[in-house]
């Protein structure tokens, strides 16, 4: 499996961050780490070992970024309002630097699709909401989509912006809308065993439904934890069986 770290200075959030990325060709599958993890976490807990089989047969070139949520929700020496202007300084690191290079390291026309588990799940979810015209799609696995679970009481504006069962409720814009629900990549996943919120999952279904956006709720039973041998398990089946 061919394998290239590479990093810059991101104007966005003011420091070096790197990248991993894993193939050739294929679809762009763009991971976010879990909550305070970075950008080899993926590959540290065997989950790009299980992908292999599609990185090397060309079906997706994998893009794993760092977290910088050690630098506002998970940050407890942090006032409330920086952290979530760190949160948008992550966002537009994605949208206006990581994007542009998953294009050109593929080509213009390469679908992107988000992805992450726990923390990293509300996250690839919001990229994709916030940014339909730039991303194509989201799996997202073992996720909670109110984004109040890790503010510790904290709202604001911004809060409400990035937490998808806020904001999603009240969108309106009929184009914005329409790029989701013209998407046909979203996919939401969880288990149902130890420290998994399966209700989480189907709470923010609901909330799509109501918005007419066509989504995949797929919750597996007890055995499948909120841990690494569930989601070395979802992915694969997935890009096997959805892309």
């Amino acid at each position: 499996m061919k394998r290239e770290l590479t990093s810059w200075y991101s104007p966005a959030l003011g420091k070096d961050m790197p990248v991993a990325v894993y193939g050739d060709y294929g679809f762009a599958l763009l991971l976010v780490p879990t909550a305070a993890a970075d950008y080899l976490e993926y590959e540290r807990f065997q989950l790009m070992d299980c992908l292999a089989p599609y990185i090397n047969s060309g079906k997706v070139k994998v893009y794993s970024v760092n977290s910088i949520n050690n630098e506002s929700w998970l940050n407890n020496e942090m006032a409330g309002a920086h952290k979530a202007i760190r949160q948008n300084q992550f966002n537009e690191y994605i949208f206006n630097e990581v994007v542009p290079f998953i294009k050109n390291t593929s080509s213009a026309e390469t679908p992107i699709i988000t992805c992450g588990a726990s923390f990293g799940a509300l996250h690839s979810m919001n990229l994709f909401l916030k940014r339909p015209d730039l991303i194509n799609g989201v799996i997202a696995m073992s996720g909670v989509y109110d984004l109040t679970e890790y503010t510790k009481g904290y709202f604001d504006d911004q809060v409400y912006f990035n937490s998808p069962q806020h904001y999603i409720p009240n969108l309106t814009d009929h184009h914005i809308l329409e790029q989701i629900r013209n998407s046909g990549h979203i996919h939401i996943l969880t288990g149902s065993g130890a420290y998994e919120d399966p209700n989480a999952s189907r709470t923010f279904a609901g909330v799509l439904y109501n918005k007419a956006i066509t989504y995949e709720l797929d919750v597996w039973g007890d055995e499948w934890k909120h841990d690494w041998p569930t989601w070395r398990e979802m992915l694969p089946n997935y890009l096997a069986t959805r892309f």
